[in-house]
């Protein structure tokens, strides 16, 4: 099992439009392993070993060595900033990570952001040169401009219903996100045929799939 290329993988729908994106690179992922409960999964075949994780915690794993690599989002990868290369832009998962509140909000001194993202929306607002008291949050964001916790939220926006639905709106986009494959330092050098491979199988796929997005 030492030479199996271990790959940290997140949980939910990351995790499927990864596996989908791998099997369409030809590499032999069986499909039940996406309804396993399982957090270690070998994939002998595919010469693989999946540790499935948080995607927050995917960078962590991949930072200290425990996986080679790892697929995350790169809302996750600009929060935690580790010690990581960035190697591909898979195209998957796509959102945005939006600046969002009421529709008659007004600006305010030193106004108060709502967010899962501390670190992005701070570094954004001050490299906007704005002054704003971040509030750190882990679920239900959207309820904290309606209860008057905060004036705006920072926050990943895929389709925009869910801030639809509670009256709310986004007022700025502060970047674009996808889902990106991520390697150890140490392992890039070490494994570097295996993930090479990997990478230029990945290549073509996510090439014919962006040809189709941007028609």
């Amino acid at each position: 099992m030492q030479d199996l290329l271990k790959v940290a993988m997140p949980k939910g729908r990351i995790y499927k439009q990864a596996s989908k994106l791998f099997r369409e690179a030809g590499l032999s992922i069986p499909e039940e392993m996406d309804d396993s409960r399982k957090l270690i999964i070998p994939v002998p075949e595919a010469r693989m070993e999946f540790i499935m994780a948080k995607p927050v915690d995917v960078p962590t794993y991949v930072e200290y060595g425990v996986a080679d690599i790892g697929v995350v989002g790169k809302d996750v990868l600009m929060e935690e900033n580790r010690d990581v290369y960035e190697l591909l832009d898979l195209g998957i998962a796509r959102c945005r990570m939006s600046v969002i509140g009421l529709p008659d909000w007004e600006p305010v001194l030193n106004p108060r952001v709502a967010t899962k993202y501390p670190n992005v929306a701070s570094q954004y607002f001050r490299e906007l040169g704005q002054q704003v008291e971040v509030i750190k949050l882990n679920g239900s964001i959207e309820l904290a401009p309606l209860i008057g916790l905060a004036d705006r939220i920072v926050d990943m926006v895929e389709t925009g219903s869910t801030i639809r639905e509670n009256g709310l709106m986004e007022h700025e986009q502060i970047f674009a996100i996808t889902s990106r494959l991520i390697a150890n330092r140490v392992s890039y050098r070490m494994k570097n045929d295996a993930i090479q491979a990997l990478c230029d199988r990945l290549q073509p796929v996510i090439a014919a799939a962006s040809t189709v997005v941007t028609k």
